[in-house]
């Protein structure tokens, strides 16, 4: 029986609201998905294992990160493609309820979900293998509308906390945009694509290094193949993408 019984913004018997008044740094915190009591920022073990366990026995495409269909090696739309990234980490799907804790950074601004996020992120790297030793983490920048409007990077915050969790370097600067481009969630599948075209740049101290890029959610997949297009460009000798979590 799934231990997650409703989304957010359904008829759950669990509230969210008041959360963001919580104190984090106690000993003792609550699930931010059930409201059970768990040890620091983190889920409890029963949500943990809603949200990241993949039925059947299935497993993730490991260059996309989408769920596969039964013993497929590889899903179909990287069969024959061509990525700047060789790898990517997912810790979940972007579906309810596990969406809420992206939205409760981004919309409602509880960076307190940023290390939450990170732990689960950090798993499932562990669990996939872990990254190159001494690889470099890289967020994702954000446009300058969404800094003024929510005053952070939610990519960022999510790349610091897993900067601690792996006890690996971070790059917050060595990706930039070099445009400004409408928000995501307004555009298609080919407006992205083409929209990130050449849409980042990399400094010069990602050369020789292996890169991590980090990002909140993964859609199509063409911000994270422009920024490591950017990075390869720039003489990075690999480039693993990492996301909270990826859109079926």
């Amino acid at each position: 029986m799934a231990h997650i019984i409703a989304h957010p913004g359904g008829r759950a018997r669990f509230s969210l609201q008041g959360m963001g008044r919580r104190v984090w740094s106690r000993i003792g915190c609550d699930c931010p998905l059930c409201g059970a009591r768990v040890a620091g920022a983190r889920l409890c073990s029963g949500c943990e294992t809603d949200i990241t366990a993949l039925p059947g026995g299935r497993s993730r495409c490991p260059r996309c990160a989408l769920r596969l269909p039964a013993l497929a090696p590889a899903c179909p739309a990287c069969l024959g493609g061509s990525w700047a990234y060789g790898r990517t980490f997912a810790a979940f799907d972007y579906t309810p309820p596990a969406d809420a804790l992206i939205q409760m950074l981004k919309t409602r601004l509880r960076l307190s979900m940023a290390p939450v996020l990170a732990r689960l992120l950090a798993a499932e790297i562990r669990r996939g293998g872990g990254l190159p030793e001494g690889c470099l983490l890289v967020p994702v920048p954000a446009s300058r509308a969404s800094l003024r409007l929510r005053g952070m990077n939610p990519a960022g915050e999510i790349a610091r906390s897993l900067a601690a969790e792996l006890a690996l370097p971070l790059a917050r600067g060595a990706l930039r945009r070099r445009r400004e481009t409408p928000r995501q969630t307004s555009l298609g599948r080919r407006a992205r694509q083409t929209g990130a075209t050449g849409l980042f740049a990399a400094s010069s101290r990602v050369r020789g290094r292996h890169v991590a890029v980090v990002d909140d959610v993964m859609t199509t997949g063409s911000t994270v193949q422009a920024a490591a297009s950017a990075l390869l460009a720039a003489g990075a000798a690999s480039v693993t993408i990492v996301v909270a979590a990826r859109t079926p």
